[in-house]
């Protein structure tokens, strides 16, 4: 089986770097060769570095895949699905490379981040480089726990991780990512027991609320969806908050076998229910930027790579 890359069901870091890149130099087959040099750097600090618990992930942009891998396509890579209504929306912000960078070590992280660009920097223009930090017992910075309803174990791979259903992309994942900049002032004058609310769980020792005890706009009621069958349409977030002393928010990141449970999700925040009720905390936060990228497995990026070089 194809070898899934080690960031996409990575336990939690203290530390992350992630970088949007737009590619400038039109040399393919380099930058085909490149990224497989980066699966190289990722391992080679995990194995100089384990006691950091190491990983990362490349994930390629849906308007740059058919120019980097022509003729090769995931069945579901599309576009970032901007939507918008009244003064909530999701915009779409393409880049071509996402990488994600993260170690229980903020050196190894800078270290890691600074020898990509420097093997990228002649073929790319860096967009935006973000920094993600573990807060307090891996909470949000709004003050709740954030990551609950993520699948454990072995389930990880079931929910993450593409399968037979596309044979020439299996071990790959489909990636969103968007971030959020919280607006805190505003959040911070809301009540406790209001903000539990609309999260749907108390704050301080994280106990969701009863279904039937939950308000219709509260986030968790909002994100956490079933199909026809009554099954949980899953998904498995690897988010970080980020900030500094002006700034703060969330770095939201998921990573699914298929792009249809983040499209379902951000359309039952944005645009609600039947009534049009909406995700509350979109309120208090502002989507800022968003994007669609496909993580090829390890053995995706190295082989083609071999392919580059023999042509």
């Amino acid at each position: 089986m194809a070898q899934p890359q080690k960031g996409i069901c990575a336990e939690p870091n203290l530390h992350s770097v992630f970088l949007m890149l737009n590619v400038v130099e039109d040399d393919d087959a380099t930058m085909r060769r490149k990224l497989a040099d980066i699966l190289a750097l990722f391992d080679y600090y995990d194995s100089e570095h384990y006691e950091a618990m190491v990983s990362g992930v490349i994930a390629i942009g849906s308007g740059y895949w058919l120019e980097l891998y022509p003729g090769l396509l995931p069945i579901e890579l599309s576009p970032f699905p901007d939507m918008h209504c009244d003064d909530r929306h999701a915009p779409a912000t393409p880049a071509d490379l996402f990488i994600q960078v993260r170690a229980d070590r903020a050196d190894i992280c800078h270290a890691m981040a600074t020898d990509i660009f420097d093997l990228l920097q002649e073929q790319v223009e860096l967009v935006e480089q973000i920094k993600g930090f573990r807060y307090l017992d891996g909470r949000d910075l709004t003050g709740f726990v954030d990551g609950t309803e993520n699948p454990k174990g072995l389930h990880k791979l079931d929910v993450a991780i593409v399968g037979d259903e596309d044979p020439d992309f299996a071990g790959g994942s489909y990636l969103h990512i968007q971030r959020y900049r919280h607006l805190m002032k505003r959040w911070n004058k809301v009540e406790v027991t209001d903000q539990e609310q609309i999260i749907g769980r108390t704050k301080e020792d994280n106990v969701e609320f009863d279904s039937a005890d939950k308000a219709p706009f509260a986030h968790t009621k909002r994100t956490s969806l079933k199909d026809e069958q009554g099954q949980s349409i899953e998904m498995l977030r690897q988010s970080m908050p980020y900030g500094d002393l002006k700034v703060q928010g969330l770095y939201f990141i998921s990573c699914a076998a298929s792009p249809k449970p983040f499209t379902k999700m951000l359309h039952s925040m944005i645009y609600g229910d039947e009534n049009g009720v909406y995700d509350r905390l979109l309120d208090f936060t502002v989507a800022e930027t968003g994007a669609a990228f496909f993580a090829p497995s390890a053995t995706f990026i190295k082989r083609q790579a071999k392919t580059s070089m023999s042509a």
